[in-house]
């Protein structure tokens, strides 16, 4: 009786993945139709002097169909389905502690520029997953930050984003 419970206990929930694979199929398939009907808008057709600009996207756009129409019918009609557990609540909560944060980091590189945004992000995310002490962070955030700044903008004189608010205008670049 002992073991029949830890069994369950044991037990994975969640969307299997022949699901997950489907719902990637349907956007590979989204993503190929978007690039074959903007190549279509470029031309796709050969011309007298040779490939229109949008020939070889076409193709790319065309194989992505058709791959994502192979990979659905597999995870949906195919003989063999994989039923197993995609990914737990646990797993799933891991992911999404990196992914939200790098979602927010993406937004706010548009608000206050690359720079401010990284040493934040690399500050909080030692911070907060890393469970390193705040002053170390912050250290490292602005090192790291300022050899980036150094080398893109003063010795490459490759000018990065620097956001709405341009924080680091102070700088002089």
């Amino acid at each position: 009786m002992e073991s029949n419970m830890e069994s369950h206990e044991g037990e994975r929930t969640g969307v299997a993945t022949n699901i997950i694979d489907a719902i990637v199929a349907i956007l590979v398939i989204i993503m190929g139709g978007t690039i074959i009907y903007g190549s279509r808008k470029l031309g796709s057709e050969w011309t007298s002097d040779g490939p229109g600009a949008g020939y070889f996207p076409f193709y790319i756009g065309l194989i992505l169909c058709i791959s994502g129409v192979g990979v659905l019918y597999q995870a949906l009609a195919g003989k063999v389905k994989n039923t197993e557990v995609f990914v737990d609540r646990e797993s799933f909560k891991r992911v999404l502690s990196v992914l939200l944060p790098a979602a927010v980091y993406v937004g706010a590189i548009q608000v206050i520029g690359i720079y401010v945004a990284s040493a934040l992000y690399i500050a909080l995310f030692m911070i907060i997953l890393g469970k390193y002490s705040w002053l170390k962070s912050v250290i490292i955030a602005l090192a790291v930050n300022t050899v980036f700044f150094m080398m893109f903008e003063v010795w490459f004189k490759v000018p990065l984003h620097k956001g709405a608010y341009d924080m680091l205008s102070f700088l002089g670049y």
